[in-house]
Protein backbone atom coordinates (compact mmCIF):
# COMPACT_ATOMS: atom_id res chain seq x y z
CA UNK A 1 0.00 0.00 0.00
CA UNK A 2 1.36 3.30 -1.13
CA UNK A 3 1.36 5.24 2.38
CA UNK A 4 1.25 8.73 0.79
CA UNK A 5 -2.10 8.32 -0.70
CA UNK A 6 -5.50 7.90 0.41
CA UNK A 7 -7.59 6.51 -2.43
CA UNK A 8 -11.03 7.18 -0.40
CA UNK A 9 -9.95 10.63 0.63
CA UNK A 10 -9.11 11.19 -2.93
CA UNK A 11 -12.20 10.01 -4.51
CA UNK A 12 -14.79 11.73 -2.39
CA UNK A 13 -12.59 14.83 -2.82
CA UNK A 14 -13.52 14.64 -6.60
CA UNK A 15 -16.76 13.36 -6.15
CA UNK A 16 -16.74 10.10 -7.39
CA UNK A 17 -19.25 7.81 -5.73
CA UNK A 18 -17.65 5.25 -3.22
CA UNK A 19 -20.20 1.86 -2.12
CA UNK A 20 -19.10 0.62 1.14
CA UNK A 21 -19.94 -1.48 3.84
CA UNK A 22 -20.32 -0.92 7.91
CA UNK A 23 -18.48 -3.56 10.72
CA UNK A 24 -19.99 -4.60 13.36
CA UNK A 25 -18.79 -7.82 14.09
CA UNK A 26 -16.08 -6.85 15.65
CA UNK A 27 -14.63 -10.50 13.76
CA UNK A 28 -10.84 -10.71 12.15
CA UNK A 29 -12.44 -13.17 9.73
CA UNK A 30 -15.08 -11.45 8.61
CA UNK A 31 -12.99 -7.87 8.46
CA UNK A 32 -10.98 -10.16 5.98
CA UNK A 33 -14.17 -11.62 3.78
CA UNK A 34 -15.85 -8.14 2.93
CA UNK A 35 -12.55 -6.18 2.60
CA UNK A 36 -12.17 -8.44 -0.42
CA UNK A 37 -15.79 -8.02 -1.73
CA UNK A 38 -15.13 -4.98 -3.36
CA UNK A 39 -16.48 -2.43 -2.05
CA UNK A 40 -14.63 0.81 -1.92
CA UNK A 41 -14.20 1.54 1.69
CA UNK A 42 -15.22 -0.39 5.31
CA UNK A 43 -15.86 1.43 8.34
CA UNK A 44 -15.25 -0.12 11.17
CA UNK A 45 -17.38 1.24 14.27
CA UNK A 46 -16.47 1.39 17.68
CA UNK A 47 -19.28 3.55 19.11
CA UNK A 48 -22.13 0.48 18.96
CA UNK A 49 -20.12 -2.08 18.52
CA UNK A 50 -18.54 -4.08 21.51
CA UNK A 51 -14.95 -3.65 20.73
CA UNK A 52 -11.95 -1.52 21.87
CA UNK A 53 -8.62 -0.11 20.60
CA UNK A 54 -6.89 -3.10 21.03
CA UNK A 55 -9.33 -5.09 19.01
CA UNK A 56 -9.83 -3.10 16.09
CA UNK A 57 -5.70 -3.84 15.76
CA UNK A 58 -7.02 -7.02 14.54
CA UNK A 59 -9.81 -5.34 12.04
CA UNK A 60 -7.25 -2.88 10.29
CA UNK A 61 -4.48 -6.49 9.86
CA UNK A 62 -7.18 -8.29 8.89
CA UNK A 63 -8.65 -5.76 6.13
CA UNK A 64 -5.18 -5.13 5.12
CA UNK A 65 -5.21 -8.32 2.35
CA UNK A 66 -8.44 -7.02 0.54
CA UNK A 67 -9.05 -4.15 -1.74
CA UNK A 68 -11.24 -1.44 -0.04
CA UNK A 69 -9.89 1.11 2.07
CA UNK A 70 -10.62 1.28 5.85
CA UNK A 71 -12.03 3.76 8.24
CA UNK A 72 -12.86 3.54 11.94
CA UNK A 73 -15.36 5.61 14.02
CA UNK A 74 -14.21 5.81 17.41
CA UNK A 75 -16.64 5.60 20.02
CA UNK A 76 -16.49 9.48 20.63
CA UNK A 77 -15.24 12.82 19.50
CA UNK A 78 -12.06 12.45 21.80
CA UNK A 79 -8.68 13.39 20.96
CA UNK A 80 -7.23 10.22 23.06
CA UNK A 81 -9.43 7.87 21.26
CA UNK A 82 -8.56 9.66 17.81
CA UNK A 83 -4.99 9.58 18.83
CA UNK A 84 -4.90 6.05 19.55
CA UNK A 85 -7.04 4.95 16.40
CA UNK A 86 -4.56 6.92 14.24
CA UNK A 87 -1.69 5.39 15.60
CA UNK A 88 -3.17 1.68 14.86
CA UNK A 89 -3.42 2.72 11.21
CA UNK A 90 -6.43 4.60 10.71
CA UNK A 91 -5.92 6.73 7.50
CA UNK A 92 -9.53 7.27 7.57
CA UNK A 93 -12.12 8.39 10.76
CA UNK A 94 -15.61 8.99 11.05
CA UNK A 95 -15.85 11.46 14.26
CA UNK A 96 -19.82 11.26 15.50
CA UNK A 97 -21.87 13.70 17.27
CA UNK A 98 -20.82 16.53 16.06
CA UNK A 99 -23.27 19.58 16.44
CA UNK A 100 -21.43 22.63 15.80
CA UNK A 101 -18.11 24.39 14.53
CA UNK A 102 -16.20 24.23 17.36
CA UNK A 103 -17.03 20.64 17.71
CA UNK A 104 -15.89 20.19 14.29
CA UNK A 105 -12.69 22.14 14.65
CA UNK A 106 -11.63 19.76 17.91
CA UNK A 107 -11.94 16.89 15.28
CA UNK A 108 -9.71 18.37 12.51
CA UNK A 109 -7.14 19.16 15.33
CA UNK A 110 -7.03 15.94 17.23
CA UNK A 111 -6.46 14.04 13.74
CA UNK A 112 -3.41 16.37 12.92
CA UNK A 113 0.16 17.10 14.36
CA UNK A 114 1.68 20.51 15.62
CA UNK A 115 1.30 22.69 14.37
CA UNK A 116 -1.83 22.78 12.80
CA UNK A 117 -2.99 20.63 15.23
CA UNK A 118 -2.78 19.02 18.94
CA UNK A 119 -2.44 14.69 17.88
CA UNK A 120 0.79 13.62 19.81
CA UNK A 121 3.70 12.04 18.03
CA UNK A 122 4.92 8.57 18.76
CA UNK A 123 8.44 7.55 16.63
CA UNK A 124 7.23 3.66 16.08
CA UNK A 125 3.13 2.93 15.52
CA UNK A 126 1.83 0.64 13.21
CA UNK A 127 0.96 3.57 11.00
CA UNK A 128 4.26 4.39 10.36
CA UNK A 129 5.16 1.11 9.72
CA UNK A 130 6.88 0.72 13.26
CA UNK A 131 9.15 3.77 12.11
CA UNK A 132 9.95 2.56 8.57
CA UNK A 133 8.01 5.32 6.63
CA UNK A 134 10.31 7.96 7.57
CA UNK A 135 8.16 10.01 5.80
CA UNK A 136 5.22 9.31 7.92
CA UNK A 137 4.90 12.31 9.94
CA UNK A 138 5.35 14.59 7.32
CA UNK A 139 2.57 13.05 5.50
CA UNK A 140 0.15 12.35 7.82
CA UNK A 141 -1.75 15.78 7.98
CA UNK A 142 -2.50 15.71 3.94
CA UNK A 143 -3.15 12.09 4.11
CA UNK A 144 -5.44 11.59 7.12
CA UNK A 145 -9.25 11.93 5.97
CA UNK A 146 -11.20 13.20 8.45
CA UNK A 147 -15.20 13.29 8.26
CA UNK A 148 -17.56 14.19 10.85
CA UNK A 149 -21.16 13.28 11.48
CA UNK A 150 -24.12 15.09 11.75
CA UNK A 151 -26.84 13.27 13.92
CA UNK A 152 -29.22 15.68 15.19
CA UNK A 153 -31.78 18.75 14.87
CA UNK A 154 -29.43 20.79 16.89
CA UNK A 155 -25.98 19.83 14.41
CA UNK A 156 -28.00 20.19 11.08
CA UNK A 157 -29.12 24.06 12.32
CA UNK A 158 -25.53 24.29 12.10
CA UNK A 159 -24.58 22.55 9.12
CA UNK A 160 -22.95 24.76 7.08
CA UNK A 161 -20.79 26.16 9.53
CA UNK A 162 -19.67 22.22 10.48
CA UNK A 163 -19.17 21.59 6.54
CA UNK A 164 -16.72 24.63 6.15
CA UNK A 165 -14.64 24.02 8.55
CA UNK A 166 -11.07 23.40 7.31
CA UNK A 167 -10.00 20.49 7.30
CA UNK A 168 -13.22 18.82 7.10
CA UNK A 169 -12.83 15.94 4.17
CA UNK A 170 -16.84 15.36 4.31
CA UNK A 171 -19.46 15.23 6.49
CA UNK A 172 -21.87 11.94 7.27
CA UNK A 173 -25.68 12.08 8.01
CA UNK A 174 -26.60 9.82 10.75
CA UNK A 175 -30.14 8.54 9.68
CA UNK A 176 -30.94 6.86 12.66
CA UNK A 177 -30.20 9.36 15.39
CA UNK A 178 -30.99 11.64 12.99
CA UNK A 179 -34.61 10.21 13.15
CA UNK A 180 -34.95 9.86 16.72
CA UNK A 181 -33.70 13.92 17.37
CA UNK A 182 -36.26 14.79 14.97
CA UNK A 183 -39.51 13.05 16.79
CA UNK A 184 -39.30 9.92 14.76
CA UNK A 185 -37.27 7.06 16.54
CA UNK A 186 -36.38 3.91 15.25
CA UNK A 187 -38.56 5.59 11.68
CA UNK A 188 -35.58 6.76 9.56
CA UNK A 189 -37.58 6.47 6.68
CA UNK A 190 -40.21 9.14 7.70
CA UNK A 191 -41.16 12.05 5.19
CA UNK A 192 -39.93 14.31 7.53
CA UNK A 193 -36.28 12.72 7.97
CA UNK A 194 -35.98 11.87 4.38
CA UNK A 195 -36.57 15.25 3.22
CA UNK A 196 -34.21 16.51 5.98
CA UNK A 197 -31.72 13.97 4.60
CA UNK A 198 -32.16 15.31 0.99
CA UNK A 199 -32.03 18.85 2.03
CA UNK A 200 -28.57 17.84 4.00
CA UNK A 201 -26.86 16.89 0.81
CA UNK A 202 -28.06 20.03 -1.21
CA UNK A 203 -26.47 22.13 1.80
CA UNK A 204 -23.26 20.16 2.79
CA UNK A 205 -22.76 20.18 -1.38
CA UNK A 206 -22.98 23.77 -1.66
CA UNK A 207 -20.28 24.09 0.77
CA UNK A 208 -18.07 22.07 -1.30
CA UNK A 209 -17.78 19.07 0.57
CA UNK A 210 -18.65 15.65 -0.32
CA UNK A 211 -21.84 14.09 1.60
CA UNK A 212 -21.56 10.65 3.00
CA UNK A 213 -24.36 8.48 4.80
CA UNK A 214 -25.40 5.01 6.06
CA UNK A 215 -28.32 2.98 4.50
CA UNK A 216 -29.38 -0.53 5.59
CA UNK A 217 -30.66 -1.75 2.32
CA UNK A 218 -29.84 -1.58 -2.10
CA UNK A 219 -32.75 0.59 -2.21
CA UNK A 220 -32.12 3.22 0.50
CA UNK A 221 -28.55 3.24 -1.47
CA UNK A 222 -29.31 4.00 -4.59
CA UNK A 223 -31.77 6.64 -3.47
CA UNK A 224 -29.19 8.40 -1.91
CA UNK A 225 -26.51 7.75 -4.80
CA UNK A 226 -29.21 9.50 -6.77
CA UNK A 227 -29.64 12.35 -4.63
CA UNK A 228 -25.88 13.26 -4.50
CA UNK A 229 -24.27 11.25 -1.60
CA UNK A 230 -20.77 10.53 -2.50
CA UNK A 231 -19.66 8.32 -0.16
CA UNK A 232 -22.87 5.80 1.26
CA UNK A 233 -22.12 2.54 3.34
CA UNK A 234 -25.19 0.43 1.50
CA UNK A 235 -25.05 -2.40 4.77
CA UNK A 236 -24.77 -3.27 7.60
CA UNK A 237 -22.33 -7.04 8.30
CA UNK A 238 -24.42 -8.21 11.51
CA UNK A 239 -27.63 -7.34 9.44
CA UNK A 240 -26.23 -9.15 6.90
CA UNK A 241 -25.21 -12.47 9.12
CA UNK A 242 -28.66 -11.86 10.30
CA UNK A 243 -30.55 -11.64 7.35
CA UNK A 244 -28.70 -14.56 5.02
CA UNK A 245 -29.81 -17.09 8.32
CA UNK A 246 -33.02 -15.99 8.33
CA UNK A 247 -33.32 -15.97 4.43
CA UNK A 248 -31.95 -19.88 4.43
CA UNK A 249 -33.73 -21.23 7.29
CA UNK A 250 -37.18 -19.31 5.96
CA UNK A 251 -37.02 -20.83 2.46
CA UNK A 252 -36.13 -23.98 3.99
CA UNK A 253 -39.17 -24.12 6.27
CA UNK A 254 -40.98 -22.77 3.29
Amino acid sequence: MNMAVNRFKEAIAAGSAQLGLWSSLCSPIGAEIIAGAGFDWILFDTEHAPVEIAGVLPLLQAAASGTAETAVRPAWNDRVLIKRVLDIGARTVLLPFVENADEARAAVAACRYPPDGVRGVAGSTRASRFGRDREYLRNANRTTCILVQVETGVALGNLEEIAEVEGVDGVFIGPSDLAASLGHVGAPGHAEVQDAIRDAQRRIAGCGKPAGILAVNPDDAQRYLDWGYVFVAAGVDNNLLARGADDLLSRLKG
